[in-house]
C-alpha cells in the first residue's frame, strides 16, 4: 500500500494575507509559489489555503458560512512555554486571541486563536501524548 497524507484545506478571503499569516506570521515552510493555492508541510499533514468561494464552489455549498464552523485546528507543541510562544507569534501575525493560553480539564495546557479569515485553532501541549514522528 503507498503511504498516505491527510490534508486540511482552508478556505481563505485573501490569499496574500493568509499565506503572510502562515508563512511570515507563524514560520510554516511553505512549499510552491504562487497565489492559486497555497501548501504548508507540516509534521505529519499538510495545510492548503484556497479561494473560499472556489472552495465552497468545489464542494457544491453556500460560501457564506458563519458562526462556529463545527471544527478546530489542533496545532501542538512540546511545552507549555511553546503554546505561549505560537499564541503570541500568531497574534503578533493578525490573529484574534479567543482564549488564553491555560491548564485543560485534560491535563494539557492550550488556548485558542482565530486566524485572519476566522477558522478557529487551539495551541495545546499534550503531556500524555508524544508529537512527531515516532522511531
Amino acid at each position: 500500500m503507498k503511504p498516505r497524507m491527510s490534508m486540511i484545506t482552508l478556505g481563505v478571503d485573501d490569499m496574500q494575507r493568509a499565506i503572510d499569516f502562515y508563512q511570515k506570521g507563524l514560520g510554516f515552510p511553505r512549499e510552491g509559489e504562487g497565489l492559486d493555492v497555497a501548501f504548508f508541510p507540516l509534521n505529519g499533514t499538510w495545510l492548503g489555503l484556497y479561494d473560499r468561494k472556489a472552495l465552497a464552489a468545489d464542494a457544491q455549498i453556500e460560501a457564506n458560512g458563519s458562526g462556529f464552523n463545527g471544527f478546530t485546528i489542533a496545532h501542538n507543541v512540546g511545552s507549555e512555554k511553546e503554546v505561549e510562544e505560537v499564541m503570541v507569534q500568531a497574534i503578533n501575525a493578525g490573529a484574534v486571541l479567543m482564549k488564553k493560553p491555560q491548564r485543560a480539564f485534560w491535563g494539557g495546557y492550550s488556548g485558542y486563536f482565530k486566524d485572519p479569515d476566522g477558522h478557529l485553532w487551539e495551541v495545546a501541549h499534550n503531556p500524555f501524548i508524544a508529537i512527531g514522528p515516532q522511531d
